[in-house]
């Protein structure tokens, strides 16, 4: 619900706070820019530009939720949880604290809801450019605020407000997660590593991971955000069928690439089980 993080929320345009107006149907900044709350209960904050792109499309997001809710990409899931947790440890809050996560690129909010049942007392802010996404990010968990907003651009959340990024195959902006961290916060990547869905990449006519793809997030980086600690690699076997292929495929970029009728010819051919491997590395990023 966006009021359980109101007080961290600022608007796009000139980062004043803003307010729950009218029973939270709207939200209203210092400076008198009004924001409609969607009755399905998220809120569009964008700046004077407005959203340069409309993000992961209906199917996409239905496939999203058939492969997550499927439980295939579980230990990803702990592991960034784990991260988060280890972040918040270190902070030395104290018990009563609520510490914030904002998750980029949230989709359905399958991860960020999994932390904020682990975490106690967190918060979470849900960041998708997606109307898809965000119509189910904001029932995923009652501690969720979905927001939609441009990651790109100026987040639409006040400076030193939060405690954990979570990205999770997600777009990086990294002069702004260092403005909106507090001192102790940390940002927690997930990347996809050279070898993932490895099995799938020939037979589907899908691109591999480009090599050296964390080094170029951290030269990225630079001037904003320093990597801490070692890399954490997260490797596992998936059993997935056909169905469960056809969602992973359909909710990654590749169902941009290849025509639906091609695509599915090709996950046919396919056997109707298969091993296929999940390898991703987990990086987390300090303010410089």
């Amino acid at each position: 619900m966006l009021s359980h993080i109101i007080d961290v929320l600022a608007d796009p345009i000139d980062g004043t706070p803003l307010v729950g107006a009218e029973d939270f149907s709207r939200l209203v900044s210092e400076s008198g820019h009004s924001y409609d709350v969607a009755r399905q209960g998220y809120v569009t904050l964008a700046g004077g530009a407005g959203l340069r792109y409309s993000g992961d499309d209906a199917q996409m997001i239905a496939d999203r939720e058939t492969f997550l809710s499927g439980g295939h990409f579980a230990p990803f899931v702990e592991a960034v949880t784990e991260h988060v947790q280890d972040v918040v440890d270190q902070a030395g809050l104290s018990d009563d604290a609520q510490p914030v996560v904002c998750e980029i690129g949230a989709g359905t909010g399958y991860y960020l809801s999994h932390t904020l049942d682990s975490v106690a007392g967190s918060r979470g802010i849900g960041i998708d450019v997606s109307v898809h996404a965000a119509k189910r990010l904001a029932k995923c968990h009652p501690r969720v605020g979905a927001v939609i907003a441009d990651a790109w651009a100026r987040l639409p959340i006040a400076d030193n407000s939060v405690d954990a990024i979570t990205v999770i195959f997600a777009p990086r902006n990294a002069a702004e997660f260092a403005r909106i961290l507090k001192p102790k916060g940390q940002v927690i990547v997930l990347t996809a590593d050279t070898g993932h869905l490895a099995e799938l990449r020939e037979p589907l006519g899908i691109i591999d991971v480009e090599a050296g793809k964390v080094d170029r997030m951290i030269e990225q980086a630079a001037g904003h955000l320093k990597p801490v600690g070692e890399r954490d690699l997260v490797e596992f076997e998936m059993l997935l069928d056909q169905k469960s292929i056809a969602s992973q495929i359909g909710m990654s970029p590749s169902a941009r690439h290849i025509k639906p009728e091609a695509l599915a010819e090709r996950i046919a051919a396919l056997p109707e089980q298969m091993k296929v491997t999940a390898r991703a590395k987990i990086t987390r990023l300090e303010r410089i």
